[in-house]
Order: structure tokens, then sequence, then C-alpha cells
């Protein structure tokens, strides 16, 4: 069997089981399951293009996911007026002079020699910054998070058409690795690791926290949709009457056909990237990127700028992350900071990247869709076979255990997958060419 066709059955395996849970279930879970698996294969095409080119060990993926859906709200929602009225100069001019204090000491890093009358300027420019940064922005904060806050509390956005949010998204996820990347990229992996994770800790923190922004934890809801509403579907007679002659009711024709919408829509951007990745890679860059994560030592010898393409393949990295998080918020409708779990933006992005294929682009979007598939799936699946199990048994703390276990076995399934896969497939089900 050649690898070509092999990797068409994996694909041809995946849409069999998205078409059996259509039949099974629900074609409502199943449409539900294949795009947030498109935007998890392309959360795992981000990862990958950091450790699978270059061996980057990236675990501060939610932080660049967090940025995209923070871009969703700053493009595609209405500015507050009242807010803006109230505050909103105010909190702009403190960040231009935060952003100034922070440009004056690094000039003043660089071109003053070292010695006691450096030390002296950083400390009147960073001092002294940081007291005028807190004097407007406190009162400027306040007051804008005054203006009705049961429903606004914050600035809102631009009032954009919210596709533009995706890439800019892209780019405040890479903005964020370049600072990053310009302070972390010379550690070693596993230091490396512990600074990506604690920036991404950050980022959330400050999402959390800063309701003038976001609205911290009270959320924000309601984000416009790059589709249409079932309830206008649902008014039109064209689409009524398409739907009652494929013998479907109106509600769930729009559910449905909505959900088509955003599978299309997630399959342009996610066939875009792959194609971008695939050039990429089989590009004279990318042989030097694997070239660089093999051998460090011998590509720097060969004159190769080893930090800097470390940090190329960091920043393009980050910006799938922050792109795929910005098509997640909007698919949600809502950013909800505390939904923003390591468990499920780390731990399970990385069995992606493992289990499909590390340093295959194809391996990363299939390993993205199939667990993404099977962390839906294990939980319901457990469910009825414990039930089945557990029916004849008599009651008691036995049977009330195992029946509790249930919520327990999405964890023992993906450590289970990840140690088949290893064992028996160590470089994934889709291998690096």
């Amino acid at each position: 069997m050649t690898h070509t066709v092999k990797n068409l059955g994996l694909f041809a395996a995946l849409a069999v089981l998205l078409a059996i849970t259509g039949v099974v279930q629900s074609w409502d879970l199943s449409l539900q399951i294949l795009n947030m698996g498109l935007i998890s294969a392309i959360m795992a095409l981000g990862v990958n293009l950091q450790w699978g080119f270059a061996g980057l060990f990236n675990i501060g993926i939610m932080g660049f996911v967090a940025l995209g859906g923070l871009a969703t709200v700053i493009v595609s929602m209405p500015p507050t007026t009242e807010a803006w009225r109230a505050g909103g100069a105010g909190v702009v001019l403190s960040l231009i002079l935060g952003a100034m204090t922070i440009v004056a000491a690094a000039l003043v890093w660089q071109r003053m020699h070292a010695g006691m009358a450096r030390t002296i300027a950083l400390l009147v420019i960073l001092i002294g910054g940081f007291f005028l940064f807190r004097y407007f922005f406190d009162g400027s904060v306040n007051a804008v998070e005054a203006v009705n806050p049961a429903s606004t509390g914050y600035l809102g956005g631009l009032g954009l058409p919210v596709l533009l949010a995706w890439p800019v998204g892209g780019v405040l996820a890479a903005g964020a690795a370049w600072v990053i990347g310009k302070t972390a990229l010379g550690l070693r992996s596993d230091y490396l690791a512990i600074a990506t994770l604690g920036i991404a800790e950050i980022i959330l923190a400050v999402l959390k926290n800063e309701d003038w922004l976001a609205r911290g934890v009270k959320n924000v809801i309601g984000l416009p949709r790059p589709v249409a509403y079932e309830i206008e579907l649902q008014n039109s007679s064209a689409f009524v009457q398409g739907a009652a002659n494929l013998g479907i009711d109106p509600v769930t024709a729009s559910t449905l056909f909505v959900k088509l919408q955003y599978a299309g829509l997630f399959t342009v951007v996610l066939l875009g990237l792959l194609w971008m990745a695939q050039m990429a890679l089989k590009s004279p860059w990318g042989r030097m990127m694997r070239a660089i994560r093999d051998n460090e030592v011998a590509a720097e010898a060969m004159g190769k700028d080893v930090t800097r393409r470390h940090l190329q393949i960091f920043i393009l990295g980050s910006a799938v992350c922050g792109i795929a998080g910005a098509m997640m918020t909007t698919l949600d409708g809502q950013l909800t900071p505390g939904t923003y779990q390591p468990l499920r933006f780390t731990f399970l992005i990385w069995v992606m990247v493992i289990v499909g294929g590390s340093g295959n682009n194809w391996g990363a979007v299939l390993g993205g869709m199939l667990i993404w598939f099977l962390w839906v799936q294990v939980e319901p699946i457990a469910g009825l076979l414990m039930g089945l199990i557990t029916d004849p048994m008599a009651d008691g703390w036995l049977k009330t255990h195992l029946i509790e276990s249930v919520a327990h076995m999405r964890l023992l399934t993906m450590g289970v997958i990840l140690l088949l896969v290893l064992r028996f497939s160590p470089k994934g089900l889709i291998p690096e060419d």
C-alpha cells in the first residue's frame, strides 16, 4: 500500500465516522464536530509549524488563541459611544504613554554605555513612566467600566465585518509572538516551554481582569456572524419551500444550513493555510528550517542565523493559532475568557500533532480532526457501555463509582490513544516525508 492510498484511507475513515455520527445520532452533531474539528486542525497546523519544522516547544498556545478571540470583539462589536466619551481618550493616551516609556527605556539601554548613569536614566524613565501611565489609566478605566456594567462597561469594537477579525487575530498573535520570541527564544527548550506558558497565563489574566477591554469574565455575547441567522432563513418563503421539498422541517434545515456555511468558510481557510504550509515546507526555506531543527550547531556553522529563523517560525505558527482562535470565537458567538483552559488548548492540541504526525502538515490536519471527534464522542460512548455493564449489577458503591467514572473517560482515552500511537507508529499516523 502506497503512502498516498494509506493517507486517503485515513481521511476516508474519518469521513465515515462523521457520516455514522450523522445517521446514528444527528447531522447537527456531526456538523458541529466537523466545524470544531476544522478549527482544531488549524491550531494543530500552527503548532506543527513550530514543533515539526523547527523543534520549538510552545505550551502557551491558549494565549495566542485568546488573542484571536479578543480580535473578534475589537473588530466586530459596535463601539460603546458613552464609554468612549467617559474615558476612552484617557485609556488611549495612557496606552500610548506606556508604549513610549518602553521604547524610551529600550533606546537608553541600547545607546548609553553601561554604568551608573544608564541605570539612573532607566529608573527615572521606568518609574516616572509607570506613575504617569497609572495617573491617566486608572481614572479612565473606572469611568469606562462604570458605564452600564451589566451589559457593556467596556469600549466596544470598531463595528467592522467579523471576517476581518480572523486576519487581525493572526496579527495580534504574531505581535505577541514577536515580543515573546525576542525575549525567550534564546532559552533552552524546557525553559522556552516554561516562558511561553507563563506569558500565556499573563495574557489570559489581562483578558479576564481588564473589563474595559472585553468585559473580563462577564463575557461578550452576541458577536456578529459571517453567515445567515436561523430566524432569517425560517422567515424566508423560498428557504421554507426548499426545506419542505427535501422533507425537512424549517428549523432543522436552517440549523444544518448555517453549520454548512461555517464548514465551508472554515474549509477554505484551512485549505489556504495548508497550501501555504506545504509550499513553505518544500521550499529552500523549509529545508533550511528542518536542517536547523535536526542540528542547530551544524546549521549555525554553515552561517545560518538560528535565532532569527526560530523567531520567524514562532511568529508564523502563533499567527495561525490566532486565526483559529478568532474563528472559534466567531463560531461560538461569544468571548468567554474563563473557557481558555490548558487542557483544551495545550494538551489536546499537542496530542493532535503527535498522533497525526509531527512534521507533516497533512498529519496535523488529520490529528486535529480525529482527536476532536474522539474528544466529543468518547464520553457518550463510554456512558452507553458503562450503562450496559452496570445494568445487571446490584445498586451499591461499585455501580455508582463506575457510572460516575464515565466523566473521566476522555482523559483515559486520550492517554491510551497516545500510548498506542507512540508504541506502534511513533512518528504518527502520517509520518514526516
